[in-house]
């Protein structure tokens, strides 16, 4: 009795095109791009506690930051500016929330959302900021 076989050759043909279509599909479809706002965005919180640490008292203590969380009062009386600062540090589509041992200034934080942080101890506690995307 005869049985029908394919040719060898129309096998490894088959084999060969599935492989190449598989390789061209995976070069076609690639991979998922890796997390590029988490990197920048945590450059951008640590640039703004930097530059606030940094930056001279508008009325007394040793920083912008310490004289910030200096207390109830100072914090009541300095955050509109804080926010005004932070406002001119930060490029436009960022937006931030800080929170104090005495409050929080800023937007609300949003869920879901990839966010920067940079946390700055100060005599009177960490200052915590954190940016996202807007």
């Amino acid at each position: 009795m005869d049985r029908a076989q394919l040719p060898l050759s129309l096998v490894e043909v088959a084999l060969g095109a599935t492989l190449i279509l598989g390789v061209a599909l995976g070069f076609a479809l690639g991979t998922p791009a890796p997390e590029t706002q988490a990197p920048q965005l945590d450059a951008y919180a640590e640039d703004t506690a930097t530059i606030l640490a940094n930056e001279p008292p508008r009325h007394e203590g040793a920083s912008r930051l310490r004289e910030i969380v200096a207390s109830d009062a100072a914090f009541a009386r300095e955050r509109a500016s804080l926010e005004r600062r932070i406002d001119r540090i930060l490029p436009a589509n960022v937006l931030f929330h800080v929170r104090t041992p005495h409050g929080t200034a800023g937007t609300p934080l949003p869920r879901g959302r990839t966010t920067g942080t940079a946390t700055v101890p100060t005599g009177a506690g960490p200052v915590r900021i954190e940016v996202w995307y807007a």
